[in-house]
């Protein structure tokens, strides 16, 4: 088994990266990057593994925080959320957990697997159900691709806990924590069913925890040399600049559990004299230009600052910032016909369909993999035997 082991440094990387595949969602990432931290301060490892180094048995558990960004910032986690929700899945399924991975990837999403995995010792798969951040639970990959929707549960820092132990579809699913998020302050932890490891081998989206790490090291390399980390980002990323401006206009309101509004961004430089308005909800679905479409969901509209690229989430934007608008392919496993169904335009809402912007993106594991670790040396089996004892 090839093992990943986090320092620091990866964490910094992984936070700035997947605070731009959170597509101004998941959560702030600078809060994430500080509590994964502080385990690795506190002397823990944090282990990532591969997809394909999954036992095809192992049993995977899908932990993330749910609720609106808005809230999550002002009212900060606990910490030990994640591990009650997996300790309540164990008690219901009377199995044990064998690795964590990310619902989504972007955003505080794509570390809060982490903080769990570091008290537990449980290792995270790189690999995610969006490959990006979506607003509502069943728009993942996994479910899209028939994840059981029961059992869940959602915990809050105050040790609530909701075990869901029926629900008739993934969208009923979505209404039921939607419900007990904003009964437990508009912010919780959630896991959903266990997942087996062939199932994350064939419907996971591969490697987004490697490419946080790129994307981020990118910027910062970029920053290093004191160029532009924009258009290394561009580069690495194989996205598109849509607009680069200032924000002229923001309107934002926590609407269900979610944060809605749009927001606008004039022109500036080679812009000068254009504009783009972008839809919100939780994340950055539209980008238009007067009547003409820019870009869309499930493709990644990402907001950075046109000087440090350090991405900018919904609950951040306000008047006057400096941004770049760029758009970044979307993994082919949401551009399937079915996917689409579940996060395509009109699953939102829109009356069009989905318009590719690029050829989609297919993550890599980082190098990182290929460096020795002598302190792990299980084999591919599941790392717990199965039933409780």
């Amino acid at each position: 088994m090839k093992v990943w082991t986090l320092t620091e440094a990866d964490i910094d990387r992984i936070a700035l990266g997947a605070g731009i595949l959170g597509t101004g969602g998941g959560g702030n990432p600078y809060l994430g990057m500080l509590m994964t931290k502080a385990q690795l301060k506190a002397g823990r490892t944090i282990k990532v593994i591969r997809p394909c180094d999954l036992a095809p048995d192992a049993h995977v558990l899908a932990l993330g925080n749910i609720g609106a960004p808005t809230v999550s910032v002002e009212k900060m986690e606990e910490g030990d959320e994640g591990i009650r929700c997996l300790r309540a899945i164990e008690k219901h399924t009377g199995r044990k957990v064998d690795a964590v991975i990310a619902d989504e990837i972007g955003g505080s999403n794509g570390l809060a697997p982490m903080i769990t995995a570091a008290k537990l010792g449980l290792p995270v798969v790189d690999a995610d159900g969006m490959g990006r951040a979506f607003p509502e639970v069943q728009m993942t990959t996994f479910f899209i691709h028939g994840q059981a929707t029961h059992p869940a549960a959602l915990a809050d820092a105050q040790g609530n806990i909701m075990l869901v132990t029926n629900a008739t579809t993934p969208e009923m699913l979505e209404k039921l924590m939607r419900a007990g998020t904003v009964a437990m302050g508009c912010t919780a932890h959630m896991t959903t069913a266990p997942m087996d490891g062939q199932f994350i081998r064939d419907f996971g989206v591969k490697h987004t925890v490697s490419q946080s790490w790129e994307l981020g090291d990118t910027v910062l390399a970029a920053r290093a040399a004191k160029t532009d980390p924009v258009e290394a980002l561009l580069a690495r990323s194989g996205g598109t600049l849509l607009m680069r401006g200032k924000v002229t206009d923001i309107g934002r309101r926590i609407a269900a559990g979610f944060v809605r509004g749009s927001l606008t961004v004039t022109g500036l430089e080679t812009f000068s004299g254009r504009s783009a308005v972008i839809d919100i909800q939780n994340e950055y679905l539209i980008a238009r230009e007067g009547n003409e479409v820019l870009a869309m969901v499930p493709d990644l509209i990402c907001i950075v600052d046109s000087e440090t690229g350090r991405p900018i989430s919904t609950e951040e934007q306000r008047y006057g910032l400096r941004v770049s608008v760029i758009a970044i392919p979307s993994p082919a496993l949401l551009r399937s016909a079915i996917a689409l169904k579940s996060v395509g335009p009109r699953a939102f809402g829109y009356d069009f369909d989905f318009v590719p912007l690029g050829a989609p993106t297919e993550a890599q594991p980082v190098a990182a993999y290929l460096l020795p670790d002598l302190s792990d040396t299980r084999p591919l089996t599941p790392i717990h035997s199965g039933a409780l004892s």
